[in-house]
């Protein structure tokens, strides 16, 4: 298919058509206009903690939010391209290939962990979180970056860098940024309550957790 087929100018013409067509049913503009703005697509991208790693299928917070989405709005869609032990180069080589797939309104980027606990290096994580949430603002969806925090036994100012490698993402690209994506979770007085044994990922319990801390501001970028 032509790369033009993709263009913003080409993509609001589909939309006055479909909205056209959805007058013809016995929609008025309104409601038809209502319907083509509400339904969505979103794409997450992620490592095990999306991944529902050791969860049973259907309980881990990706899968929560498609449950939440279709509730509020039949129509919206999730895509859950999460793969356990994936690294921001993984990410970056897959995603052009799920953009063009899935043509999503919103990409979720919950990467990075995984880059800390291989030692590899922060720059290389800055570089391929910025590069994926360019890649996919320029096919025209809107991002938002999950970050993460280093295990303590790495140091408070190993940990600082870190955290400020996704600040400096968000802020360079513009993009919508959730600091800490284990918030209330990875943080609690009794944090063993919320964890599997691995004490790694996080278990059913907390998924809903999860998906309320990142909610407030995916909902943002769902307008």
């Amino acid at each position: 298919m032509d790369s033009s087929m993709h263009s913003p100018l080409l993509k609001r013409r589909h939309f006055t058509a479909s909205a056209l067509a959805l007058v013809g049913w016995g929609l008025g503009p309104a409601a038809a206009l209502a319907v083509q703005v509400a339904a969505r697509k979103v794409l997450v991208l992620g490592d095990s903690l999306s991944a529902e790693y050791g969860l049973p299928r259907g309980s881990g917070w990706v899968s929560l939010l498609q449950q939440k989405l279709v509730q509020e709005v039949p129509g919206n869609t999730v895509v859950n391209a999460s793969i356990s032990g994936e690294t921001t180069a993984g990410g970056r080589s897959l995603l052009p290939a799920l953009l063009k797939q899935h043509q999503p309104d919103v990409v979720v980027i919950e990467l990075g962990g995984n880059d800390a606990l291989r030692g590899l290096a922060l720059s290389m994580t800055h570089d391929n979180l910025e590069q994926m949430v360019r890649a996919a603002q320029a096919s025209g969806a809107r991002v938002l970056l999950l970050g993460m925090q280093m295990p303590p036994n790495y140091g408070a100012e190993m940990a600082r860098q870190f955290a400020q490698v996704y600040a400096q993402v968000a802020q360079k690209t513009r993009c919508a940024l959730v600091p800490f994506f284990l918030q209330g979770v990875g943080d609690d007085p009794d944090p063993l309550k919320w964890f599997q044994s691995d004490r790694i990922h996080p278990n059913a319990a907390a998924q809903p957790r999860m998906l309320a801390h990142v909610w407030p501001e995916l909902k943002k970028q769902l307008k």
